[in-house]
């Protein structure tokens, strides 16, 4: 940096951010009296913190954050009565946290990531009026959290994980009115989880693990009723898991595991349709898991460790919780028997020991007996359901299916629909209907068509697949198709059924009136009206679910490859709906094909990792995709844009535009009205989504959850999953 940087008196913002400077901090600085905005951040300046930094008296916003700074925070530092933001997060910085960094009227103050040690400084009546965000995360700070942090009466987010904070959780940290992340992960906090820690009802995040925390997990804390993430995993927990939780309808990540839990997980637990993270292995849990919701997927990992979980995931029967004889248990005659059984063991120790073995081959007889019968009639009732079925299958087979596939002819087509309530008036043989009339686009995978299901007016879309006679068999075709369409969601497009014959594969789809997003953003007319903030957030918002869905609830989850405007399509209400979702899986022959070849269609959406062909790709490609469908919705410029001279890169030009602090440039004109506090996280948590670097993008669940965030301040009730 110049050193006659400080020629400029009447500077009074100085946003330096995002560069490369390096070295000492020119002194020259300090001239800058006018200062109201200094931001040095990210880049790889060496001195020590300036001394020099309290005389800018008029600054309001700080940010030194991520540079190589070192020395400690002089206590001078409390003179910036006018400070607002303090940022000062990854650097070198060590000592205590000034006293009076904590008597300001400070709005955001984030010291995370240094080397401070000492105590929690005790906050003053200007500070817990003001103060709304708090981070002093991964630091060596000691002591305990001051019970006066309960009276922090704006403050939304508190982060202290990754210290060395000692004794209990004060119960004042649940009367925070608005906080939404309580975070106090990897300290070595004791004592009992409070029952008042959800007393205001605002928390969204509540992270308690990696602590020496004992006691039961307690029953309020089904009061939580906003709560998103509950982790208490790497403590010491006793007791059961409280039935309270089922109360948590918001719920999408629970991880309870490295606990000392006992007894049964709760049934209950299984209505919670929008939990997408369990994990609650080693415990001393006993009993079969829930049936609904997504235990009947969870992995085997998030099971292990306990004394008898009963389930399919697991190896080994399930072991039934039958009570131990008492003939069986060398200690069941201690006291009032004690001695007469030691005077006979004494004097006939070999029949005493006979008679032990007796019991326990009759116990073992008995038991074989009592499972053969047991075995003999599950075995009896699933046969008389498998005929049954099979009975049903059979009937539904011939009414389903055209007048050519009852014929027997090896090459006739077999048509199948998952609903046997739907009428099929309308379709026939499916392939006389595909002509060019009724053709509505074509994609990655094929050509799809609108159909008239019957005479009603009811349609649906038919995708004809392409190079489909590669498809050789019917039974893998029949079995991956009907597990697509077991695939429900109000943001996925609904697999009604198929067609089949050698020579040609047909997919019957739910049709959306509204078309797909490629048209309503580039190709409308130009009398009718560009999307509203409103329909463009929604939009946003009902993909993630999507996707989210797609990841989470199926094992392994089922990945896109291919999310862009054209595989979105819209209802009359517009709420989205992905098209096209897991075809990659369906189609593994055309893998290559379509990756290599039909993917250039989707250039700028495709995660850079699919380039590499070494390189194991998993969901994070299509959390890459979603970031490019957002930079698309919130510009209305196209992922790639070509001109004369040069190519523009929609990620790249949006990621300087915000790194200078020009965000509102990005925004699609066309967009009359709308509220710059929900596009401007939204156009960030795009580029996080659009990271070059797969493991630094966020899973689909937490980009549900920041979004609902985004758009539904905390403490109001947030629309499910």
């Amino acid at each position: 940096m110049p050193a006659d940087i400080g020629l400029c008196p009447h500077l009074n913002s100085l946003d330096f951010s995002h560069n490369l400077f390096s070295g000492p901090l020119p002194d020259s600085l300090q001239r800058l009296n006018s200062l109201v905005f200094f931001s040095l951040s990210y880049n790889m300046f060496t001195s020590e913190f300036p001394p020099w930094i309290s005389t800018l008296s008029s600054l309001e916003h700080l940010d030194f954050s991520s540079n190589s700074l070192t020395g400690s925070l002089p206590s001078s530092t409390g003179n910036l009565k006018t400070l607002k933001y303090l940022r000062l997060s990854n650097n070198k910085l060590v000592g205590s946290i000034p006293a009076g960094l904590f008597d300001l009227g400070l709005e955001d103050m984030d010291l995370s990531d240094n080397r401070l040690n000492g105590s929690i400084p005790r906050g003053s009546s200007s500070l817990f009026e003001s103060l709304r965000n708090l981070d002093l995360s991964r630091n060596n700070l000691e002591g305990t959290i001051p019970a006066e942090m309960g009276l922090f009466a704006n403050l939304r987010y508190l982060n202290l994980s990754w210290n060395k904070l000692e004794s209990s959780i004060p119960p004042e940290l649940g009367l925070f009115p608005n906080l939404t992340v309580l975070d106090l992960r990897n300290n070595a906090l004791s004592g009992d989880v409070a029952g008042d820690i959800c007393e205001s009802g605002s928390l969204v995040i509540l992270q308690l693990d990696g602590n020496s925390l004992t006691g039961p997990i307690p029953d309020e804390i089904g009061n939580c009723s906003s709560l998103y993430s509950l982790t208490l995993s790497h403590n010491n927990l006793t007791g059961s898991i409280p039935k309270s939780i089922s109360k948590l309808t918001e719920l999408k990540i629970l991880k309870l595991e490295f606990n000392e839990l006992s007894g049964e997980i709760p049934k209950e637990l299984g209505l919670l349709e929008n939990l997408l993270a369990v994990n609650v292995s080693y415990n001393q849990l006993i009993g079969r898991l829930p049936v609904g919701g997504i235990f009947p997927s969870l992995d085997q990992s998030a099971l292990q460790g306990n004394l008898g979980i009963c389930s399919p995931l697991l190896k080994g029967p399930c072991k039934l919780n039958v009570p131990k004889p008492l003939v069986l248990d060398p200690d069941a005659y201690k006291g009032r028997m004690g001695d007469h059984r030691r005077r006979n063991e004494s004097a006939n120790p070999i029949r005493f020991h006979h008679r032990n073995s007796l019991s326990v081959s009759a116990i073992i007889a008995i038991s074989a007996a009592v499972l053969i019968v047991c075995g003999v009639i599950i075995i009896s009732l699933l046969n008389i359901s498998v005929r049954r079925r099979l009975e049903f299958v059979e009937t539904a087979l011939e009414s389903m299916c055209s007048s050519s596939t009852r014929s027997g002819s090896p090459t006739a087509g077999k048509l199948i629909l998952f609903d046997s309530k739907l009428s099929t008036n309308g379709i026939g043989n499916p392939e006389i209907l595909l002509n060019k009339a009724a053709e509505i686009g074509e994609g990655v995978f094929g050509t799809v068509y609108k159909v008239p299901l019957n005479p009603q007016g009811r349609f649906v879309a038919i995708k004809k697949l392409v190079i489909s006679n590669m498809i050789q068999y019917p039974e893998d075709f029949d079995r991956e198709v009907r597990v697509l369409g077991k695939a429900r969601h109000p943001n996925l497009i609904s697999l009604e059924g198929y067609y089949w014959t050698p020579q040609s594969q047909l997919l019957i789809t739910e049709y959306a009136t509204n078309g797909d997003l490629q048209t309503k953003l580039h190709e409308r007319p130009a009398t009718a009206p560009p999307l509203s903030w409103s329909n463009r957030f929604k939009i946003i918002l009902g993909t993630a679910k999507g996707l989210a869905h797609l990841h989470h609830s199926f094992r392994p989850p089922v990945i896109h490859y291919n999310i862009k405007p054209s595989n979105i399509l819209l209802d009359e209400n517009y709420n989205p709906k992905i098209s096209d979702f897991g075809l990659a899986r369906l189609l593994t022959k055309l893998e290559k094909h379509v990756i290599s070849n039909r993917f250039q269609s989707a250039l700028g959406y495709v995660a850079p990792e699919l380039a590499c062909q070494n390189l194991r790709v998993n969901e994070k490609c299509d959390v890459f995709g979603f970031g490019m469908l957002i930079l698309e919705l919130v510009t209305g410029r196209r992922p790639v844009e070509y001109g004369e001279d040069n190519v523009v890169i929609l990620s790249d030009h949006v990621r300087v535009s915000v790194e200078k602090g020009n965000v509102l440039d990005c925004v699609d004109l066309g967009m009359v009205d709308y509220p710059e506090d929900e596009v401007f996280p939204v156009l960030k948590l795009a580029l996080v989504c659009t990271s070059q670097i797969p493991s630094s993008r966020p899973s689909m669940a937490e980009v549900v959850q920041i979004l609902q965030v985004i758009k539904t301040p905390v403490p109001q009730r947030m629309e499910p999953l």
